[in-house]
């Protein structure tokens, strides 16, 4: 099922029931037995390491919903702060049919038709400008899609023909990454956030929207981010074209970016029909 969900290019698949097992739509954690609902959570908490810690720590896993709450390890962080890893089970199921789930459109597609696709669509390389943004230094996720070696045996874009591939690397202001778009008429950027501390990502994702939009240049690229703790529809509600969370591969990116473009660009020639 395809719906708008806030924007043109989503699509929203809800779970349905498995055949291979009974009550399959209704899933628990498990640790010893197939939903026995047993799960392992950790936290910190800003209270001394102790007895009052340890209780305070089972009673927040009482309100999580958790049903035996039991504290496996309690270790001292500092003075005033106690780090758990606890033990509890949790009885409420999810039911799998009744879930929506928003994830971009595309089909995976080998680099032979990527490539094709792209120079059938573009006659020229697609040009992609890519960095980590804000105070993030972190760039393995981000070489891992663009450079050629990729990981995991599946190659980044650098090394298909109809890329052209602009790595800024970490801590790249707003302003310089929508500069080098301007410059290199970008058809695409790709921003990587893995800093979530206090939700700074989320206000440095804005603002590279709203740059984008205060220099006329929003519409004219796929603007598409990644990191561990993105999901489509978080992307989506920030202003971004696709979001890219956990497991992306190269692969993935690549299919999406050259299905959006040839998507576009037949749009693009029904509005001029």
């Amino acid at each position: 099922m395809e719906t708008g969900i806030g924007h043109r290019n989503c699509q929203v698949t809800s779970g349905g029931r498995a055949s291979s097992a009974p009550h399959s739509d209704l899933v628990l954690p498990y640790g010893d037995e197939l939903n026995d609902g047993l799960m392992q959570v950790s936290f910190t908490l800003p209270v001394a390491a102790g007895a009052l810690a340890e209780e305070a720590a089972r009673q927040a896993m009482k309100l999580m919903g958790l049903e035996d709450p039991q504290v496996a390890e309690a270790a001292a962080i500092g003075n005033n702060a106690t780090f758990f890893i606890g033990y509890g089970r949790l009885t409420r199921p999810v039911e799998l049919s009744k879930l929506r789930v928003a994830k971009p459109m595309w089909q995976e597609l080998d680099q032979g038709t990527i490539n094709r696709l792209l120079q059938e669509t573009l006659a020229r390389p697609l040009v992609v400008v890519g960095a980590a943004t804000g105070q993030d230094a972190h760039t393995l996720g981000l070489d891992a899609i663009l450079n050629y070696k990729g990981f995991a045996g599946n190659r980044g874009l650098e090394a298909y023909s109809a890329f052209k591939v602009v790595n800024m690397g970490s801590q790249v202001p707003n302003e310089s990454l929508v500069a080098k778009a301007r410059e290199l008429t970008a058809d695409a950027i790709l921003v990587s956030q893995v800093v979530t501390e206090r939700n700074v990502h989320l206000a440095n994702l804005t603002n590279l929207v709203e740059l984008l939009e205060a220099e006329g240049l929003r519409d004219k690229v796929v603007l598409v981010v990644g990191g561990p703790r993105i999901t489509h529809a978080l992307a989506v509600e920030l202003g971004y074209d696709a979001g890219f969370g956990p497991g992306t591969r190269p692969q993935d990116v690549a299919s999406y970016l050259a299905q959006e473009i040839a998507r576009r660009h037949v749009e693009l020639g029904h509005l001029h029909e």
